[in-house]
């Protein structure tokens, strides 16, 4: 094998253990957050720096993320089929850890200025959950510390927020109320083993 070929071989390896990169499956422990910091030291990492730069505690992005994809990097929406069989494309753009869509992704980028950032990338997933739940305070005056209103506004979109459409889904208004207990959860279990 030639040197160039080697070279480039280990430079794609490394590229793809760069940004976005790495494993996309789920912790262990999502029901014990010291165990899974622990096991996944960055995501506490990033989630303390998102806590620090938008002030949304690490206790309700965890919520949300597990809300969301579990913590699967590479979560998407399942496929629709036609006749059970032909197959329609995605229920939604929503893609990674945050399961942001396409368009507000965009405005993310676009208003951070952060151009090589990826849904993929447990950084720039919790980033982005930072700046959205920070756009939810600025626009329905909900308090950071509010994961139940935080997450129907994060599922809804600020505008269907503020019209109540999470009315009409009470399995939603049942999945708010698990995110606000799994922060509770998380934030007393981080307490317990003096990471917070």
């Amino acid at each position: 094998m030639s040197r160039l070929l080697l070279a480039f071989m280990v430079v794609a390896t490394l590229a793809a253990c760069g940004r976005g990169g790495g494993t996309f499956s789920a912790p262990r422990n999502l029901d014990n957050a010291c165990l899974l910091e622990r096991e996944r030291p960055r995501y506490f990492a990033a989630m303390r720096a998102t806590e620090r730069r938008w002030g949304v505690p690490l206790p309700v992005q965890m919520a949300i993320i597990h809300a969301e994809s579990r913590f699967i990097g590479d979560a998407r929406t399942p496929v629709r089929y036609t006749l059970g069989v032909i197959p329609m494309g995605r229920q939604s753009s929503a893609l990674g850890y945050s399961q942001a869509l396409d368009g507000t992704w965009e405005e993310y980028v676009q208003e951070t200025g952060n151009r090589r950032a990826s849904r993929t990338n447990i950084e720039d997933a919790t980033d982005f959950i930072g700046w959205y739940n920070t756009k939810t305070r600025q626009r329905n005056g909900i308090a950071l510390t509010d994961a139940r209103n935080l997450y129907l506004a994060y599922h809804e979109g600020h505008a269907g927020f503020r019209r109540g459409s999470y009315n009409a889904k009470p399995w939603l208004l049942g999945v708010a109320d698990r995110v606000a207990s799994r922060a509770a959860m998380y934030d007393r279990q981080l307490r317990e083993c003096g990471r917070r």
